[in-house]
């Protein structure tokens, strides 16, 4: 029915190829590229070991590279490619697919490799060519961003006339056993929590230090742990697409331990994105912090735990009247690994991705242009992630 192409053979490229795999009556073909062959032919051998003669090809691509991928998209003919590599390449992907007649999908918002800033600008500037060519373009296709912005979406359409205040909460209380390890990549994972925190209120960004506001939050089966206020780009599209929000933050959860290293890694150096001179070698240190750092793709193993990631929502239901609402799924490691063998931060970023891909094939989400995916309804993507391993849950006017 529909021939996919998955760029990226990290932790969250090992869920969206299992998903994919699993839903073989949609997707009758399947391809897995990445820099290094070798990684995507141990993830297609693990699937077809557990699936049969689920059978998903491997190619080598440098995902910089427009010429490569434009060769490779026109061997393969994909309808639809989904963009799990780094949120540098997305505007190279997206011009390959462009030049090949491809519709795309990614699950983070591109930024330049030498500023961390996370913007939609520049691919919402490529809203012009992706509509003439009668393209689809969804972005942010993973969980924050992704299944929190339908969730955003979904109380808009049935829960509330009128929403004042979002909360997004992104708790991991998971355990892998490492003095310090990133849940993604750490290149990406220390940018986006060292930057200055921002949010949304009144018609404006806010901006703090990173980190300067905190306080503790409950979580469903967790209990309480302590959030901190960072800067997430779903913010950017979400009070864009609903413009009665008062307010929009994010909140995510860091330990005493984690926080520690990072302030150490930050006042070493180690988090510079700018090269340094080293024996007459220029090495950016992040980069070759992230070649020291656990591999996140290898922390499954031992990972125990849960995560538990929502919206908080308040503002006046259809009836006219004040209405407290949260929205949330509960995600456990353990059960993330014994089914596709990644720890649940990768879990609840393919999985949704994977949801999205079926979103295009199914023809829910299908229209020229670009789109984040609170621009498009939000109800077929709520019934999948019951059925593909996310369930959801609400809780009205919460205590």
């Amino acid at each position: 029915m529909s021939k996919v192409i998955i760029i990226g053979a990290g932790g969250v490229g090992t869920v969206v190829a299992h998903k994919v795999a699993q839903n073989h009556a949609v997707f009758t073909e399947i391809m897995l590229a990445s820099r290094t062959l070798s990684k995507c032919d141990a993830i297609a051998c693990a699937i077809g070991n557990k699936y049969g003669n689920r059978t998903i090809q491997t190619a080598q691509v440098d995902a910089d590279n427009v010429a490569e991928l434009v060769d490779l998209f026109r061997k393969f003919h994909p309808e639809l490619v989904i963009n799990v590599a780094l949120p540098y390449q997305d505007l190279t992907i997206m011009d390959a697919c462009l030049e090949a007649g491809v519709n795309y999908l990614d699950t983070a918002n591109y930024e330049p490799k030498n500023e961390a800033k996370f913007e939609y600008k520049w691919q919402w500037a490529y809203q012009d060519r992706f509509t003439k060519a009668g393209l689809t373009a969804i972005l942010g296709c993973g969980f924050d961003p992704g299944a929190c912005s339908v969730f955003t979406a979904y109380a808009a359409k049935h829960h509330f006339s009128r929403m004042d205040y979002l909360d997004i909460v992104d708790c991991n209380a998971g355990d892998h056993g490492k003095a310090f390890a990133t849940n993604f990549n750490p290149e990406i994972n220390i940018r986006e929590v060292t930057q200055k925190g921002r949010y949304w209120e009144n018609g404006k960004w806010i901006v703090t230090e990173p980190h300067e506001i905190h306080r503790p939050l409950t979580y469903p089966n967790i209990g309480d742990k302590e959030s901190y206020v960072i800067y997430h780009e779903e913010l950017e599209s979400l009070v864009k697409n609903f413009p009665t929000l008062k307010r929009a933050r994010f909140w995510m959860t860091f330990g005493q331990e984690y926080l520690t290293h990072l302030r150490v890694i930050q006042n070493i150096g180690m988090a510079r994105i700018d090269p340094v001179l080293y024996k007459g070698v220029e090495i950016v240190p992040i980069q070759f912090l992230k070649a020291v750092l656990p591999d996140p793709g290898g922390l499954g193993a031992d990972y125990t735990g849960e995560t538990s990631i929502g919206c908080r929502i308040k503002g006046l239901d259809n009836a006219g009247k004040e209405l407290a609402y949260y929205i949330y799924n509960n995600c456990k490691h353990q059960d993330a690994y014994a089914e596709t063998g990644a720890q649940g931060v990768s879990y609840t970023t393919g999985v949704p991705a994977t949801i999205g891909a079926l979103m295009f094939a199914k023809g829910f989400w299908r229209k020229p242009g670009v789109f984040n995916v609170e621009e498009f309804d939000p109800d077929p993507f709520m019934e999948q992630m019951n059925v593909q391993g996310l369930p959801w849950h609400e809780v009205f006017n919460p205590v």
